[in-house]
């Protein structure tokens, strides 16, 4: 099949999982040629990227028709990468050895991928990159001579530039913190991202969740069955929506806010969860907020269940795809915690696509 976008700058697209980074850009006007990740799921997934409907990202769903991403380990078919195929590359090689959800730890193989992109970038020579990344790995001083070997590499024949973005002052409904290295042409003008739509009022997981039909409805119908207990230990923090009330991770979500980061262990008790009640009536106080009063202010003893007129659950696979700004209609591929894995471990396309449209800018595209 002949792409019908043909003329557009061209990219090719590493650690590429459900295709986050990759929407994005395709928004802005790139075209895919080439993708990869190594989980088959992610693959999947990906390729069903062409068969959107949703409006707000049909101009990226027509950039994928013609293309198909393939599944294996990023070293072995990058052997098929060749020299000027494509304007851009892009890829945001694995994250856990330098999240601070992870280990952190510096021996970590996983963690030698970002010199692997770029190792990938020097074959290709692209006019530009962009590599993306947890935050830490920017600004922790354990990853410092990481980021300054990464900038020793580029700068050979990129002006580099290091950018840590908050997705929720740019559209995203999520506090997700991302950062990006970014290689451009030296005769080209700096990024500029000082201009963040939504910095002083991000959008709320309320108004993301209106969006969708009810959950249990059809488009918002896989549903997370892990049980909601209350801990008998809670750590309590200041703010009713943080501290550990449940056992596990999960939290229940502030519907009037930015969601915290989702992270890729949803599926389970890290599932966030939702107040139903206050959902319906956004008059009506969480009931989350009146336990929490209960512990921090008047120093009652932890419940040992939550009261059967608390209505919670946990967030389903299209709401968590919702607040990570994928169309919502896009198919998600594998088992429920393969599907909310691939959620958890993307970059918000509507955050991909800000960064594009800076990028396409500089490039004079």
């Amino acid at each position: 099949m002949t792409n019908q976008h043909s003329s557009a700058p061209t990219f090719v697209s590493l650690y590429s999982g459900a295709g986050g980074l990759d929407i994005g850009f395709a928004q802005a006007g790139f075209r895919p040629v080439f993708g990869n990740d190594i989980a088959p799921d992610a693959v999947r997934t990906h390729n069903n990227i062409q068969f959107v409907q949703d409006p707000q990202w049909r101009t990226a769903a027509r950039m994928f028709q013609g293309t198909r991403a393939i599944a294996g380990d990023v070293r072995e078919v990058g052997s098929s990468l060749a020299e000027g195929m494509a304007d851009l590359v892009i890829g945001g090689p694995p994250c856990q050895g330098f999240s601070v959800a992870g280990k952190m730890d510096p021996e970590d193989p996983r963690s030698k991928h970002v010199f692997d992109f770029l190792g990938l970038v020097a074959r290709i020579k692209p006019r530009a990159f962009v590599m993306e990344n947890v935050a830490a790995l920017a600004r922790n001083t354990r990853w410092k001579d990481v980021i300054a070997s990464l900038k020793d590499i580029a700068s050979v024949e990129y002006k580099v530039q290091l950018v840590v973005l908050n997705a929720a002052e740019w559209g995203v409904p999520q506090a997700r913190e991302r950062m990006f290295l970014i290689g451009i042409p030296t005769d080209c003008p700096d990024l500029d991202f000082g201009d963040a739509p939504n910095r002083d009022n991000p959008k709320t997981v309320r108004e993301t969740l209106s969006e969708l039909p009810p959950a249990g409805d059809r488009g918002n119908n896989s549903m997370c069955t892990a049980k909601i207990t209350l801990a008998k230990h809670p750590v309590l923090r200041r703010s009713p929506f943080a501290g550990m009330l449940f056992n596990g991770q999960g939290r229940v979500i502030n519907l009037d806010a930015a969601s915290p980061t989702l992270p890729a262990s949803m599926g389970g008790n890290r599932t966030p969860i939702i107040d139903t009640d206050s959902l319906q009536d956004a008059t009506s106080t969480p009931w989350i907020v009146k336990y929490h009063k209960r512990l921090f202010e008047d120093h009652d003893s932890p419940l040992k269940a939550i009261p059967k007129n608390a209505h919670m659950r946990r967030i389903t696979v299209e709401e968590a795809a919702a607040i990570q700004t994928f169309p919502k209609d896009l198919k998600w591929e594998g088992s429920q915690s393969s599907q909310y894995r691939q959620i958890g471990n993307a970059v918000p396309p509507l955050l991909a696509f800000h960064v594009a449209e800076h990028l396409k800018k500089a490039l004079g595209y």
